[in-house]
């Protein structure tokens, strides 16, 4: 089954491609002609989602899914949420978003995370959110070279790597995204 993955981020593509396997062809927006910038313009995640896939789903007439994922840390009041990727900043930097983390946690005892993904689908006259959760915690200071985003700060809970350190397969087994990506799955093999 041709499905597409409404993302630029290869990092992404390459995380879900590894954990789909062969019943499914994963086409990347550059695959079906998708180059305008996806609408993101919700408060919420599955907001987000839900636009992105119904955008690529309306434009290029493909089942599609689209995710949108926040880190939410409670001590700052689950900030930065929806906002994640531009949490310091339209630039949409990593490292100035990992800094910002750091600096806003300094003076907090609690350093609790989770890592939120919610992925939406659309194919004709249907859509369904899944969502995906792992918890953890923000750590001092970056550990790893590995994954992307706030991944050499965040340790998942009962793990003494940070996803940063983890090989793909060790993180894909237990990530937010594949959490979410399992239910997806499950249900479209369920039909």
């Amino acid at each position: 089954m041709k499905i597409c993955f409404a993302t630029n981020n290869q990092h992404k593509i390459e995380e879900v491609r590894s954990a789909l396997g062969p019943d499914f062809s994963l086409l990347s927006l550059i695959e079906i002609g998708c180059t305008e910038e996806l609408p993101e313009t919700g408060t919420t995640l599955e907001a987000n989602a839900l636009q992105k896939a119904k955008y690529v789903f309306d434009h290029y007439q493909i089942p599609c899914f689209a995710d949108d994922t926040g880190l939410e840390v409670p001590a700052l009041n689950n900030e930065p949420g929806v906002y994640s990727a531009r949490y310091a900043g339209l630039q949409r930097s990593s490292e100035d978003n990992i800094s910002l983390l750091l600096k806003n946690l300094e003076n907090k005892n609690n350093r609790q995370a989770r890592f939120k993904t919610v992925m939406a689908w659309v194919e004709p006259n249907l859509q369904h959110t899944f969502e995906g959760i792992v918890e953890g915690e923000i750590i001092k200071e970056r550990k790893g070279k590995g994954g992307f985003g706030y991944d050499p700060v965040f340790l998942p809970k009962g793990h003494n790597k940070t996803f940063a350190e983890m090989e793909m397969h060790e993180k894909n087994s237990i990530s937010h995204r594949a959490k979410a990506l399992e239910k997806l799955l499950a249900f479209l093999k369920s039909r």
